[in-house]
Parts: C-alpha cells; sequence; structure tokens
C-alpha cells in the first residue's frame, strides 16, 4: 500500500476574509450607525439596500450612487 501526497492549491487566504468588505458605502441615518455596529442591528440607507454596519468609510471610498442622488435631492 502507497501513500500520495496532494498538493494544495496556492491561495491568497486573506482576500477570502474581506468578503464583508463593502464594495460600495451607502448614506444612512447618522443615529441607526453606532445601534447597528454595536448591537449589530440592520440598517436602511437612502437607497432601499438593508444590511448590518461593519465597516467604517475611509475618504475616497466609493459610494453608492443612487444614495448620492437621493441624499443631493434631500438636500435642497
Amino acid at each position: 500500500m502507497s501513500t500520495k501526497t496532494i498538493e494544495r492549491p496556492e491561495i491568497d487566504e486573506r482576500e477570502e476574509l474581506d468578503d464583508d468588505t463593502p464594495k460600495v458605502f451607502h448614506y444612512v441615518k447618522k443615529d441607526k450607525i453606532a445601534e447597528s455596529a454595536v448591537m449589530g442591528n440592520h440598517v436602511v440607507a437612502l437607497c432601499g439596500e438593508v444590511f448590518p454596519v461593519t465597516k467604517s468609510p475611509k475618504p475616497g471610498s466609493p459610494v453608492c450612487e443612487r444614495c448620492k442622488k437621493i441624499h443631493a435631492r434631500l438636500k435642497k
């Protein structure tokens, strides 16, 4: 009886860990952000997307185009 070594494919495991990183950030009511971050509650963005707050946007982060348009209309 012989044993065989199975080669493990090269995988960058850091890519798998970043699955929860949002592709774009959304506009959400300020008072709901902290609550969601602490309690894990879901928030509703201006565009209607529902999600828990897991990341904080950094300057220059991509923003949802639908949220931008709605926010611009609300400011007028």
